[in-house]
């Protein structure tokens, strides 16, 4: 049996062998598994939408489980609340139990962006920068799960 890492965003620290170019060192990638096939691919972003990451194309088969050892799991993206009080170095400071939306650069590196409730606003909605900041390791493992249901459009 080979023992391949489960579905999910990782970052890598050493480049794929064999795919030096499409998955380099300190790289965001997501490894998923066909539901067709069974094989557990690892693929680069794509593009990026409302701070949220759809996978691109070409998905490449993993089969080194050596390389696989090497991948860091990070947190999944979605919403959170903050552990601490953040000064955002310009003055201002987000305050521990703000939500914030949690996304990824191309690093690998988390980003969070602070939720914000707009006067001008007539919903009632929290609405996300697509600028945030980037913040360390240590912080991206402290932040608590919020868990904001998405709500799709019923069907006509």
């Amino acid at each position: 049996m080979i023992n391949l890492p489960d579905p999910g965003l990782y970052r890598t620290t050493k480049p794929y062998p064999g795919y030096e170019q499409e998955i380099p060192e300190g790289a965001l990638v997501y490894v998923g598994k066909n539901p067709d096939t069974g094989v557990t691919f690892v693929v680069r972003p794509g593009s990026n939408r409302r701070n949220r990451w759809y996978w691109g194309e070409p998905t490449i088969p993993l089969r080194s489980t050596v390389w696989a050892q090497t991948l860091i799991p990070l947190r999944a993206e979605g919403f959170y609340t903050l552990p601490q009080d953040i000064d955002t170095g310009d003055g201002g400071r987000w305050i521990k139990n703000a939500i914030v939306q949690l996304g990824y650069n191309r690093e690998g590196q988390g980003i969070i962006f602070v939720g914000e409730l707009h006067d001008n606003e007539e919903r009632n909605v929290l609405l996300f920068s697509d600028r945030g900041m980037i913040v360390d390791d240590g912080l991206l493992d402290r932040l608590i799960w919020a868990p904001i249901l998405p709500v799709s459009q019923p069907k006509e």
